[in-house]
């Protein structure tokens, strides 16, 4: 186990957690911000990059576990992001549409806030959010973050905007 809060547990991901996977980042509605639901490659592909990250980075996007059920709702975690030339820990979440409006979202961003604070002792921690992403910039603001800079990134053959989101480390 990564990190727990009330409802939830986070915990690396496997390659048995591929179903799960496909659930989130193969539904068009979870994916609008990436303007695609992902193939099975490409889910295979975004699951080989966590794994790496777990080796090269410490960290990654990890599985969501609702206590409840057991069952894998979404994932959240940090990733290395590039923002204008500079590499920041990123906080990202993605949730199944079943499971969104319950507050998944902003306690596993919290949780991971914690962790990224607490026992990796970074500074800052960072979010970085489609413009037009109005819940996950809610999920940000939540997590006690404030605008603090735009981007913007090219994928999938388009201009995206982003805006992005920071909070300092207070415990340091």
């Amino acid at each position: 186990m990564i990190f727990e809060t009330e409802r939830l547990f986070a915990r690396k991901l496997t390659k048995d957690d591929f179903g799960s996977l496909c659930r989130i980042l193969q539904d068009p509605e979870v994916m609008y911000a990436y303007e695609h639901a992902f193939s099975d490659a490409e889910v295979n592909s975004w699951l080989e990059r966590q794994l790496k990250r777990y080796v090269t980075d410490g960290f990654g996007l990890w599985a969501v576990i609702l206590k409840e059920t057991e069952s894998m709702i979404g994932q959240c975690g940090l990733t290395m992001q590039d923002w204008n030339g500079k590499m920041v820990p990123e906080i990202g979440y993605l949730f199944e549409k079943a499971y969104w409006h319950r507050g998944y979202a902003s306690e596993a961003a919290k949780g991971c806030k914690e962790y990224a604070f607490q026992s990796l002792k970074l500074p800052r921690v960072y979010s970085i959010i489609r413009d037009n992403n109005l819940p996950s910039q809610r999920v940000a603001e939540r997590n006690g973050m404030k605008l603090c800079g735009s981007l913007v990134k090219h994928y999938y053959g388009l201009d995206m905007a982003h805006l992005v989101f920071c909070v300092e480390n207070i415990h340091r």
